[in-house]
């Protein structure tokens, strides 16, 4: 969601802030603000609705010096998007504050605040930050000990970095649901909610730990936990290669990453797998012995992960004899749920940080699973960190808000998951040696699959002027439809459903007319002739129909169906396969009506609050 930069430094740090905010745009949010500390203790605040060029050119107009300062992008959740409601908040032009996360008792502290005098000039939850901590720095405390009494008042999440006009030389930071990670440098210390933010300037990294409170120096970092006892925390080399600023030549950032997929899915199963099958362990120390007692399998994920956790389900249960259920994070962690007997959680998540995944985890932990394990793409993040087990995708930065190379990693993960649990149960030797031949025969795939982009690209054409659509898929390609129709609502804005075939009759039908177009996802399995039959009731009733399918699967294409073979593969590895055309026509819809592609309006890329 938001981003926040922070440094404290001998030299100008105004460069470094922006810098950063540039590398967290991807995020998502409304406006950027930044503020800085010269070392005479002048504070200087500016801030702006839109991108983060806006503010980058504001500040080119003056004098904006600070050898500390704080800068933030933000995404709306307390009041409008105006340059009173962005980042940096102050109290009495003393205190300056940054915040990721919601503060749910806001609106009880800022009554409280207001009848000792405390002027509000924004509508965010954010600002009763800065003027509790100003209201304890009255009694004479340290800005450490202002903050560490601060946030025993707050109820919610936050990720918040704090400056005092009147100390220049440090800031304190707190961690509680939102995540913060501490850069080191030589003579100079930075904060961010990212690292990717840092890449510039360090590789050196400290995750701080949920309930953390930390004071930021040139020199030191010094760190309390939520019991306020000092704690020393792992420093971190970060080996991250995929930098946020190169499209690599592609027009958008999503467009880059659909065409990566072929090679970080290769790189996703290399020194995995070989010949025979899964190499040891590959799921974490010791996890081969936890999976050998696997019985249940609970999925927990939230959006796209939740469709990749939805398509698990079906090779768990098929190919791996293991019962499995998959739940959406945040019904999970709000409801009583019944634990099966050994039975293995696996979070699912691009960042790591899902506030609701990660909360559920947690819940779990008291719940009596017998481990846990997270299939993730960011190293060091707090599922990482919390899980027992975790199975790093190796996607790369992923930018674009809508998920792609991140979704087919995770399916990747997991059909090597199925292979995992199914050694140890009764998975036959021909299921085993069509997953391991799939497997290896994918990245190649999804090169051939990428091939039939022009075609797709000149179907595109016929959305221009539609408002609605469905998308249809039988089995495991039921998940793989529910994640097509997410990415065309998501950047397209193109309202769009998905169903499993089988249930159009009981409703879906009487949505059809030649408005509405109708896509289906048809590999050559055993559930084709089935799906046929769905696909003439969409065309009695006079609808317009867009088929993706396998090119041996004899569909022949006329006025009301418009047919775009896919190349044949193994059927374990289809609904990897069957992804990419949905992506890619979301991409070129989207195109077409002119919307935002990697940044769709209101929505962020890591989902840090509930």
């Amino acid at each position: 969601m938001c981003g926040i930069v922070g440094a404290v430094a001998e030299r100008n740090v105004v460069e470094i802030l922006l810098e950063g905010l540039k590398r967290l745009e991807y995020r998502g949010y409304d406006s950027a603000g930044v503020a800085l500390l010269s070392s005479e203790g002048d504070l200087t605040r500016i801030r702006r609705t839109g991108k983060v060029q806006e503010l980058v050119d504001a500040v080119s107009e003056g004098h904006a010096v600070g050898a500390t300062g704080i800068a933030h992008t933000r995404w709306a959740t307390h009041g409008g998007v105006t340059e009173a409601n962005a980042h940096p908040h102050c109290s009495t032009e003393r205190i300056a504050v940054v915040h990721n996360g919601i503060i749910e008792n806001y609106l009880a502290l800022r009554e409280k605040l207001t009848e000792k005098g405390y002027q509000f000039t924004s509508d965010t939850d954010t600002e009763t930050i800065a003027h509790t901590v100003h209201e304890e720095l009255k009694a004479g405390k340290s800005l450490l000990r202002a903050v560490q009494d601060s946030v025993t008042q707050f109820h919610g999440a936050y990720g918040t970095v704090i400056m005092d006009k009147e100390d220049p030389s440090r800031v304190v930071v707190a961690r509680s649901g939102s995540p913060l990670v501490i850069g080191l440098g030589l003579g100079e210390n930075f904060i961010a909610s990212d690292q990717l933010a840092l890449l510039p300037v360090t590789r050196r990294f400290i995750f701080l730990e949920e309930g953390d409170v930390a004071e930021v120096t040139r020199r030191e970092v010094t760190i309390f936990d939520k019991n306020g006892e000092p704690v020393e925390r792992e420093v971190v080399e970060s080996n991250i290669e995929h930098d946020a600023g190169d499209k690599a030549g592609y027009r958008h950032y999503m467009l880059k990453e659909i065409h990566e997929q072929p090679t970080v899915v290769r790189n996703t199963l290399q020194h995995r797998l070989d010949e025979q099958g899964l190499l040891p362990d590959i799921f974490g120390k010791g996890a081969d012995a936890i999976l050998k007692d696997v019985k249940h399998v609970q999925i927990i994920a939230c959006g796209t992960s939740y469709h990749a956790g939805m398509t698990a389900r079906y090779w768990l249960e098929q190919y791996a004899n293991v019962s499995c259920s998959v739940e959406i994070a945040s019904e999970f962690r709000y409801r009583k749920s019944v634990v099966h007997e050994n039975s293995l959680l696996v979070t699912i998540s691009q960042s790591g940080e899902t506030a609701d995944t990660l909360a559920a985890l947690r819940l779990a932990k008291d719940l009596g699973y017998m481990s846990s394990l997270t299939i993730c793409n960011v190293p060091g993040s707090s599922l990482v960190r919390e899980s027992d087990l975790a199975f790093m995708t190796r996607a790369g930065a992923e930018i674009g808000v809508a998920s792609t190379k991140a979704f087919t990693t995770q399916l990747t993960a997991f059909l090597m998951l199925t292979l995992a649990i199914g050694e140890h149960k009764e998975m036959s030797g021909d299921d085993k040696q069509s997953i391991v031949k799939a497997l290896h025969s994918l990245p190649a795939k999804l090169e051939e699959t990428l091939l039939i982009n022009e075609g797709i690209e000149d179907l595109a054409e016929e959305f221009a002027d539609k408002n609605h659509s469905l998308f249809l898929g039988r089995g495991d390609q039921y998940p793989i439809a529910m994640e097509g129709a997410l990415k065309l609502k998501e950047i397209s804005y193109i309202h769009a459903e998905a169903y499993a075939s089988g249930e159009l009759k009981h409703g879906p039908l009487a949505l059809i007319d030649e408005e509405m177009p109708v896509i289906v996802v048809a590999p050559n399995n055993e559930l084709l002739e089935k799906l046929k039959s769905n696909v003439e009731e969409v065309r009695a009733r006079g609808g317009i129909m867009y088929v993706f399918a396998d090119k041996n699967a004899a569909f022949k294409g006329d006025e009301s169906m418009r047919v775009v073979n896919v190349p044949h593969c193994e059927q374990p590895i289809a609904p990897i396969i069957y992804t990419l055309p949905l992506q890619l026509l979301s991409y070129h819809v989207a195109l077409i009506k002119g919307t935002d592609v990697d940044q769709p309006r209101n929505l962020a890329k890591s989902v840090t609050v509930e």
